[in-house]
């Protein structure tokens, strides 16, 4: 039984919502699984000539990209911020390790902000 809201409008019943969430997961995991089949071609290079680089104006020192690459090829270091209005004590960003970097692209695919790109080696 549909319930009708003060406005006029049918409301959606406790047992449709479970369907409806399910429907709008599947649909939105497609979504994202398409951009990032899309993503991935688009990248520069190919394993085993290309090596990864960090953009540092973009990194925020997230650390998504350590936490994803196999290889340990990543790792934060500490910067001071550039403007001496904040006063924080340590701003991360992250650094790429050449010689273990396999150039797979993990860490290109998890970064949020793009700052981490391919580059032939």
């Amino acid at each position: 039984m549909k319930r009708i809201s003060a406005w006029g409008y049918a409301m959606t019943s406790v047992d449709e919502l479970g369907p409806r969430r399910k429907a709008e997961q599947v649909r939105i995991r497609k979504a994202l699984d398409e951009l990032h089949k899309d993503r991935k071609e688009s990248l520069k290079g190919e394993e085993e000539k290309a090596v990864a680089f960090v953009k540092e104006g973009l990194c925020i020192g997230c650390d998504h990209c350590s936490i994803v690459c196999d290889d340990d090829a990543i790792e934060l270091y500490a910067k001071p911020l550039a403007s001496p209005v904040m006063d924080v004590d340590v701003n991360k960003k992250a650094k790429i390790i050449r010689d273990p970097c396999t150039g797979c692209r993990l860490c290109v695919l998890a970064c949020p902000t793009d700052a981490i790109v391919m580059l032939d080696r």
